[in-house]
């Protein structure tokens, strides 16, 4: 029987079932059937959303990289940027050699909803951080931190709060639960209707998600507030 989960990470955990010495992973999360399996993955120093599916098909779909389906993330930057580091990570910054490609990217008003980080971002006294939402379509190995780190404005703390149509909203940092019947239906048509050619370089590929407790201009947060 396909069985299907979301977790919401917390940060300082492995994306691994696998254990490690010393280090929580996905098992210390909840009591999960033997032969699920995480569709991606987050570094131990992110948080967020994951799906944990039997489903190889769906797991297939999610992480080929030509289907390029969207994964939108939070990500709370040291500074503000400003209106040419936000097109140039809109466009497509150089990594590795390679140039990404075109992202959802949105300067928040303040802080999103979300729950306090166990450990807080490191600070540098007055020096204020803003909040980007940024939808991806395709998920190199840290890249929104390298994207960031491309324009000048390094990111601190990096949550993902959705893959595709589902979201995390309402679900606290270790908790998992089953993916709803109506959840299910989306990401399986998302994905039958994915197609291998992906976006145009500069066009829009996400849909809109409403973020809890911002709007969409941007007011710094000061670093002498409670880190997260």
């Amino acid at each position: 029987m396909k069985q299907y989960f979301l977790l919401f990470k917390p940060y300082d955990v492995l994306c691994q079932f696998t254990p490690v010495e010393g280090r929580k992973t996905l098992a210390d999360c909840g009591s999960f059937p033997p032969d699920v399996y995480p569709a991606g993955r987050l570094d131990s120093d992110s948080e967020g959303l994951l799906l944990l599916t039997n489903d190889g098909h769906l797991i297939h779909r999610l992480l080929e990289p030509k289907f390029r389906h969207p994964r939108t993330y939070l990500a709370q930057v040291e500074r503000v940027p400003d209106e040419e580091a936000l097109r140039r990570l809109r466009e497509g910054v150089i990594i590795e050699g390679v140039p990404t490609l075109p992202a959802d990217v949105k300067l928040l008003l303040g802080e999103p909803d979300l729950p306090a980080r166990p450990v807080p971002i490191r600070f540098r006294k007055n020096v204020p951080t803003a909040w980007l939402e940024i939808t991806l379509t395709e998920g190199r190995n840290r890249q929104v931190r390298k994207m960031t780190a491309a324009v000048g404005f390094p990111t601190l703390r990096l949550v993902r709060i959705a893959i595709g149509p589902v979201t995390l909203w309402g679900m606290e940092p270790g908790e998992a639960r089953p993916l709803t019947m109506s959840e299910l239906e989306l990401l399986q048509e998302m994905v039958k209707d994915s197609k291998s050619e992906g976006p145009s370089r500069g066009a829009a590929s996400s849909r809109r998600l409403s973020v809890p407790g911002v709007g969409r201009s941007v007011r710094p947060r000061a670093r002498g507030r409670r880190g997260t």
